[in-house]
């Protein structure tokens, strides 16, 4: 099913556009705090610092992979919005093309390298084994992963956030069973996990691909569409190169990061790692807001209906409040029991590691909550530029902010915790005052009814 984000009630459309889309990153990030839980809890703790370990690395290809589908999400929204058919078609062969292309030239780089970007990040020698032979199996899978984060920003775009949905709560009901199964049942260790992870993960985007097909085949257009177009290529690639710039610019700092983490030895790793999981699972939720008011910003930019713009901001900042208010509560007050969910009661240090990171980080979750969303605005109407500093800033200043508190003020992991509430908050200021002065009105760039070249 497909939603007209141009015409109604805004309210009432971007609610029930975004809870589907909410329930989806619920139950993702189940499936990757699954992998961490069963780490961690059958394994042991070596085990999910181990897969701690390799998170920041796997977060650069996720990061392309998110890039990517925010690139072609804002297109075809626009593309949809204006009612050109025949091109969103072109749009999306050519995308599936270029995914097929980048998917393989990574995987061969990830497997080329993944051990070296192990060594890289100081990995300690008691986890390194069971942290490289895990992103090894990450990598394969990666073409899946590239896969399905491109048709789900297809039917974003589309104004359908159910379908994904379906195909996501079956992947991670099964990637639970096939974790356990591998884990207790076969005794394979980290590898069980990660190859619970790769089968689920294949199945839901293999899926997904002929559910987006058959819904592209229904949409009405008598014109025969080029496969492969360089010039709508382009048009995407405004929107996608800096995207993936800018997420993976942050996976590369987070990579700075686990490397100081790193040093603190395996059981701060696991602390953080469990912690980190949990604090993903918050800004996923706000980064999905803000990936719906992306994709209601675009159509209504197709659709010439920027007076409905500051409708949608607003009642997205009022549905980030709503999200945010449970993940601040439950961390501040029942921090060492979310924790707890990761590892035993022997790893004292561990748990005690991901509850002061919680402490310190959940309060500020209203903030990054403000960034997001005046990112959301500024990603859709091509505002790139802005949306890209905004990062940058936050990404630069955790960076130094933590090697300056550990290396020149000799303080402990929590000197790195509290890097993040002070470039959240400096960065979310200049997102509201890019978000204020409306660039998009001077800069955006106007709808064009032409996109296909002659030669296409």
């Amino acid at each position: 099913m497909t939603t007209d984000l141009t015409t109604g009630n805004t309210r009432k459309l971007l609610w029930a556009f975004s809870i589907p889309m909410l329930i989806s990153v619920a139950f993702q990030q189940m499936y990757n705090i699954t992998d961490s839980v069963i780490a961690g809890r059958f394994i042991g703790e070596d085990a999910l610092a181990a897969v701690g370990a390799s998170y920041p690395i796997t977060m650069i290809f996720m990061a392309i992979a998110v890039g990517s589908s925010a690139g072609c999400s804002v297109v075809i929204s626009r593309l949809f919005g204006a009612r050109l058919y025949v091109h969103l078609k072109c749009a999306v062969s050519t995308i599936l093309i270029t995914c097929i292309v980048m998917s393989i030239l990574l995987t061969l780089f990830g497997v080329w390298r993944g051990e070296a970007m192990m060594r890289m990040l100081q990995t300690p020698s008691n986890i390194f084994a069971d942290g490289s032979l895990y992103l090894t199996v990450y990598i394969y899978g990666f073409g899946f992963l590239f896969l399905y984060n491109v048709c789900n920003g297809i039917f974003t775009a589309l104004g359908d956030s159910r379908t994904p949905l379906y195909f996501l709560i079956a992947s991670s009901v099964g990637n639970v069973i096939l974790d356990l199964v591998f884990v207790l049942v076969f005794d394979m260790g980290v590898a069980g996990v990660a190859w619970a992870t790769f089968t689920a993960q294949g199945i839901s985007s293999l899926l997904a691909l002929g559910a987006m097909l058959l819904r592209l085949k229904q949409m009405p257009s008598t014109k025969h569409f080029p496969l492969f177009s360089f010039h709508l290529l382009g048009q995407i690639s405004v929107i996608a190169i800096p995207s993936i710039l800018q997420q993976s610019f942050v996976s590369v700092g987070n990579l700075f990061i686990q490397s100081l983490v790193n040093s603190f030895g395996s059981a701060v790793i696991a602390g953080y790692s469990s912690a980190i999981k949990l604090n993903t699972f918050a800004i996923t939720c706000m980064t999905t807001l803000s990936n719906g008011l992306s994709s209601f910003t675009a159509q209504n930019i197709g659709a010439h209906k920027e007076d409905r713009i500051a409708e949608g901001w607003k009642e997205s900042i009022r549905m980030g409040v709503f999200v945010c208010l449970p993940f601040v509560l439950i961390y501040l007050v029942l921090g060492r029991m979310a924790v707890g969910l990761f590892l035993d009661s022997v790893s004292a240090t561990a748990i005690q590691t991901g509850v002061t990171f919680l402490k310190i980080v959940a309060p500020f979750y209203f903030v990054v909550m403000i960034k997001t969303m005046c990112d959301g605005v500024l990603r859709g109407t091509s505002s790139i530029a802005y949306f890209t500093t905004t990062t940058f800033t936050d990404l630069v200043l955790r960076v130094v902010l933590a090697y300056f508190f550990v290396k020149v003020l000799s303080m402990d992991a929590t000197g790195i915790w509290l890097s993040w509430p002070i470039g959240w908050t400096l960065s979310s200021a200049l997102s509201a005052w890019f978000y204020h002065i409306r660039p998009w009105r001077v800069h955006g760039p106007k709808p064009k009814r032409r996109l296909l070249s002659k030669n296409s």
